[in-house]
């Protein structure tokens, strides 16, 4: 559908949220919402005043890697987010606890990312990220076509197969004329624990190479370090940690950066809340 065509919803900015990413994946099993987590606590730890949107209500992960599973207060019609590790956050986790599915069709799924859009009172953010489900479906379109989106991150192993998907996911973004920040090769490598020797468990280079030939912005690799998934299930993200959290700031750096060069092409697109 085109941004001008009838029965798709204006493009209206979100009020007091500077900018949108998107952060998404051609493929399930990269690490996406781990990313997502680690970018936006970095982003908060470097001083910015960062929201993160659980948009991946099938299988909502970020309470747990957040480490705050409460049910979100409301005044008036406006939902309150959560707050934890300096991050606004919202998921549908919060509303739908426990091991039940959700099983909703497309309406139902654009209504609810709508709600957590523009139905909750997110404040003045610099940085609002939206964990995307997997894949290309009518949840990345439905967020894609409402939202003002500043850009978008595509996740990505170096395995030919995450990045045969990852082209995929470009492709998407650069059809519906969202700008793309840059690829994160996540589980790029690891350092041995006994030697410290790098050993590139998912072949090397991958990102990379496909950022170059499908000319967008590299933005950062990321190590499989057990220490991350140490982080995601007890709810206190590596890039808390001194040291080990260095790869995820230095993504989160490099994200502002390239934020900074899409603003200066397309303007400011901030409604500033009462």
């Amino acid at each position: 559908m085109s941004p001008n065509q009838p029965g798709q919803m204006p493009k209206m900015p979100i009020p007091g949220v500077k900018n949108l990413i998107a952060v998404g994946s051609g493929k399930g099993g990269v690490g996406k919402t781990t990313v997502s987590v680690n970018l936006a606590v970095a982003l908060a730890s470097l001083g910015h005043a960062t929201g993160l949107m659980d948009a991946d209500v099938y299988g909502p992960n970020v309470p747990l890697m957040m480490g705050i599973n409460r049910t979100p207060m409301a005044y008036g019609e406006r939902i309150q987010p959560l707050e934890q590790h300096g991050v606004k956050l919202m998921s549908m986790g919060f509303l739908n606890p426990g091991d039940k599915p959700l099983i909703w069709r497309g309406p139902m799924l654009h209504s609810v990312i709508q709600q957590f859009l523009r139905g909750v009172d997110w404040g003045n953010l610099d940085y609002l990220i939206i964990d995307l489900p997997p894949g290309t479906g009518d949840v990345a379109l439905s967020l894609i076509q409402s939202a003002p989106l500043t850009g978008a991150i595509v996740v990505t192993t170096p395995s030919d197969v995450s990045l045969e998907d990852a082209r995929k996911a470009v492709f998407m973004f650069n059809q519906v004329k969202v700008p793309i920040l840059g690829i994160v090769e996540n589980m790029s490598y690891l350092i041995c624990p006994h030697c410290q020797e790098r050993i590139d468990v998912f072949s090397t280079g991958g990102g990379r190479r496909t950022a170059k030939e499908m000319q967008v912005h590299f933005l950062s690799e990321l190590p499989l370090d057990p220490a991350v998934r140490i982080g995601g299930d007890s709810g206190d993200p590596i890039a808390l940690r001194k040291g080990a959290g260095e790869p995820f700031l230095e993504m989160a750096r490099n994200t502002v950066a390239r934020v900074e060069e899409v603003s200066r092409e397309e303007g400011p697109k901030i409604e500033i809340s009462e």
